[in-house]
């Protein structure tokens, strides 16, 4: 079967996309991805060996009114180009990730009868998967309480965030000697997203020296390309120092950098929690304060409550209560134990063959209903 993929403008949208299409090309199917053309996913999604196709698309500034007659015009003249390319690839069935390119793919999708099903990673539902959840097939979501935007409850079902085969098939072996940590040393991770996250940064920065005085502790701190000199000027480590704490603008190889980590530092984004919630890593977590309607922190909320992962507020990390807590984590191997055991009870591991599930039975029943025009690409 033909798949088409969509989801824009983060990392959060596209790598549960990409972790999707690994599932579904591993079962035989044939997978395309439609994404925006200036966006990450115009490199990411090349790189993963998926035929991407470009499709322009925008939001407006609601202080600026006149911007949303330009955000229609984009949104219409893709769905005409989406409405060419799918009777060329006729697809049977179209999934979306969210962001704003996913709109005229799903409305592409609706007119010509082709299921939509949607995956919300947050557990707050973004704007372009609730537009489309009004007539999408099925609503695959992270956390339940993001469906309290679907009318119609009997399309949701919960089946986790996708995580890309490289964060299983990576050994820790590989990790640590990628990250040239001593097998038996604890790592702690720290990062803040793709953009770093200036208050974390911070934070542990001031708190190096009791870091560094726990026994055989290493730290690899992704610090986001911005923030990197700032940064390294404000540890002013030492050449003794730099041996356990390894700073880096950003890393390529997340996958070795996680598998290698006994406990992370990291702002609360879907991928993020994701991850960390398939490697069953101990947590402490600062959701970002500005995402939209604070999901970050509903993100984190069911983490923290099961005792997978502590959460400090953003404004709180440079507190006596971000130091004590982070020292607790790596210090004590019965609390990161225990940690890892309520991580292992959100089975994210197997998110990806659940939503792969769900597009195969919606191919299975509506394939034969289809309504291709006659070929006739719009560039």
């Amino acid at each position: 079967m033909n798949i088409v993929l969509s989801g824009g403008g983060t990392a959060g949208h596209i790598n549960p996309a990409l972790a999707l299409a690994e599932e579904l090309t591993e079962r035989g199917h044939k997978v395309y991805y439609a994404g925006t053309p200036q966006g990450v996913e115009a490199r990411l999604v090349p790189e993963a060996g998926i035929p991407f196709t470009p499709f322009e698309a925008t939001g407006f500034n609601r202080n600026h009114p006149s911007t949303i007659f330009r955000a229609l015009r984009l949104i219409a003249a893709s769905t005409r180009k989406a409405k060419a390319w799918f009777a060329e690839i006729k697809p049977d069935c179209v999934v979306v990730f969210g962001g704003y390119v996913c709109i005229p793919v799903g409305r592409a999708a609706e007119a010509l009868g082709v299921p939509v099903l949607i995956h919300e990673q947050n557990s707050v539902m973004g704007m372009a998967n609730k537009y489309l959840a009004k007539r999408a097939k099925q609503v695959a979501l992270t956390y339940a309480d993001a469906g309290a935007a679907v009318a119609d409850q009997s399309k949701c079902v919960v089946t986790g965030n996708p995580v890309r085969k490289s964060m299983f098939t990576t050994t820790r072996e590989e990790g640590r000697a990628y990250c040239q940590v001593p097998h038996d040393a604890v790592m702690l991770l720290i990062f803040g997203g793709s953009l770093g996250a200036r208050h974390i940064n911070t934070a542990v920065c001031r708190a190096k020296e009791r870091i560094l005085a726990c026994e055989n502790v290493y730290v690899r701190h992704i610090t986001g390309p911005k923030e990197y000199e700032t940064v390294v000027a404000d540890l002013a480590l030492t050449s003794e120092e730099a041996q356990r704490w390894q700073v880096v603008p950003y890393e390529d190889h997340m996958a070795q950098a996680l598998v290698a980590s006994d406990a992370a530092v990291s702002r609360a984004g879907a991928s993020s929690l994701a991850e960390i919630s398939a490697l069953q890593i101990p947590a402490l977590l600062v959701p970002f304060p500005y995402a939209t309607a604070d999901h970050q922190t509903a993100n984190a909320r069911s983490y923290v409550e099961s005792g997978a992962a502590f959460l400090i507020p953003d404004n709180e990390v440079e507190g006596e209560e971000f130091v004590q807590t982070l020292l607790e984590i790596i210090s004590h191997s019965k609390t990161r134990e225990a940690m890892r055991t309520a991580a292992a009870a959100f089975g994210t591991q197997n998110a990806a063959a659940k939503l792969a599930d769900l597009v195969e039975q919606a191919c299975g029943k509506t394939v034969q209903a289809l309504r291709f025009p006659p070929v006739n690409r719009v560039e």
